[in-house]
């Protein structure tokens, strides 16, 4: 089958074409923003990409036209394949049909933590010799790729509640019917589609109705807002993790990040890895506990984050200049910006942390969750935020932080600031949810040349 992707390099759809192409279609896709390194992956396996959505595509004749939740009516392309009733149907929708179908899938959701979690777990199976198919929102490390499809009946998927496409409001995860279920925690966020918690409570209630009653959720046991889910009704086991009474807890931390997995109280083993904070901690947890129902045993998942090797743009190291580190991370929610400059401070104890943030995603750009932002980034000793193209004062928001923090209109200026203040032993972090302009490596190339 030749099946045409609308809004192919994203990560989600640029995985969805992938897993088709391995599936042993015919696939080609354009997207308004046809660049590296999505478009040097696809053309790597093969897939023709375009640029734009112009309504001549229909000259490639495809059998099937997979949208993606990038595109909206009044698309020329979208609205071309209407107009002649071509068939077209949702990524999620087609995944959950044409890939998914036969699989046993092991679901990870969740406001924070999708991606990092899904990559573990995918690693915890791997490790276990179980192969795994995956589709994760980033690159792990361990396997260097976002998504494959394996002969194995076993399939790891990081579970967005975002919503399907233009012509299905449902949250994406509803289409994947998986047997395996992680609910990590769930806050408000999204609020371009979601007026409130409650909106989003109920869809994670949908994702809970498609677990089958011999499946298993594994589920933040800190979360009142996942209580509240359950609360609306259950058909699954379900093994909790994270709270003082959870069947899953993390013991006391030993040497450097190293932690105690204790499963109903009982020591099973130390964990000795990289990664930081509490949150990774619980992210840990919870990849052992879904393992585990698909026979993985904690003594083998224990062993295998020893060699976990993180997810690329999570504290990823960019560079070293005169001492100053530059990290890149994802975070953009203000708690997961809370809890990643918690991780970083963890670890470097005393020294200095200038936190560099773009306020990006939908609900930043709105202010939905401006009034938090300060509090976030107590932590952080100086702040630099790029305040452009938003529609809130950013300074106005960070006034509780006094001289410590900063807004800037211009990305050179905010360069120029960051870099008069690093000096030597401070670790630079970089939050967004995007490229940021390429930040990064305009501040490596200023330290540079501070020499």
């Amino acid at each position: 089958m030749h099946i045409h992707i609308l809004g192919i390099c994203g990560t989600f759809m640029g995985g969805i074409a992938a897993l088709a192409k391995s599936a042993g279609h015919r696939v080609t896709g354009c997207d308004a923003g046809v660049y590296p390194p999505m478009s040097t992956q696809l053309e790597q396996l093969g897939i023709e990409l375009i640029e734009g959505f112009h309504s001549d595509q229909l000259n490639l004749n495809a059998d099937l036209y997979v949208v993606g939740n990038v595109v909206s009516r009044g698309n020329p392309l979208m609205e071309a394949i209407m107009d002649r009733g071509l068939p077209y149907i949702s990524g999620p929708q087609w995944l959950g049909e044409n890939i998914l179908r036969d699989k046993w899938v092991l679901a990870v959701a969740g406001t924070h933590g999708k991606t990092t979690t899904s990559s573990i777990l995918a690693w915890l199976l791997e490790y276990a010799g179980l192969n795994p198919s995956f589709l994760i929102g980033g690159v792990p490390e361990n396997f260097g790729v976002s998504a494959r499809l394996t002969d194995s009946p076993f399939f790891v998927i990081e579970a967005d509640e975002y919503d399907t496409a233009f012509f299905d409001k449902r949250s994406k995860f509803v289409h994947y019917r998986p047997r395996t279920a992680i609910l990590n925690n769930l806050e408000f966020d999204h609020a371009d589609i979601f007026n409130d918690i409650a909106a989003i409570e109920t869809q994670f209630h949908h994702l809970v109705r498609t677990v089958p009653a011999s499946g298993r959720l594994v589920v933040n046991g800190k979360e009142a807002s996942l209580e509240r889910v359950l609360q609306r009704g259950c058909w699954s086991e379900v093994e909790t993790f994270g709270a003082d009474n959870s069947l899953w807890q993390a013991g006391e931390q030993t040497e450097c990040n190293g932690f105690e997995v204790k499963v109903g109280g009982a020591l099973h083993g130390n964990v000795s890895w990289e990664l930081l904070g509490e949150h990774n901690r619980n992210n840990a947890l919870a990849a052992l506990a879904a393992a585990r129902h698909v026979g993985v045993t904690v003594t083998d998942g224990i062993a295998a984050l020893a060699s976990f090797q993180n997810v690329k743009r999570r504290m990823e190291v960019k560079g070293c200049v005169n001492g100053i580190t530059v990290y890149d991370d994802f975070a953009h929610h203000p708690t997961a910006i809370e809890t990643t400059i918690a991780g970083l401070k963890h670890k470097v104890g005393d020294a200095r942390i200038l936190a560099v943030l773009e306020p990006r995603s939908n609900t930043m750009k709105l202010g939905t969750l401006k009034d938090q932002l300060a509090s976030s980034l107590t932590v952080a000793d100086k702040v630099f935020c790029y305040a452009a193209n938003l529609g809130w004062d950013a300074a106005g928001s960070l006034s509780a932080l006094g001289d410590k923090a900063s807004t800037f209109e211009e990305l050179d200026t905010l360069v120029r600031a960051v870099v008069a203040e690093a000096k030597a032993n401070d670790h630079i972090l970089v939050m967004s949810n995007g490229g940021f302009g390429g930040v990064h490596g305009m501040l490596l190339s200023a330290l540079v040349a501070e020499k």
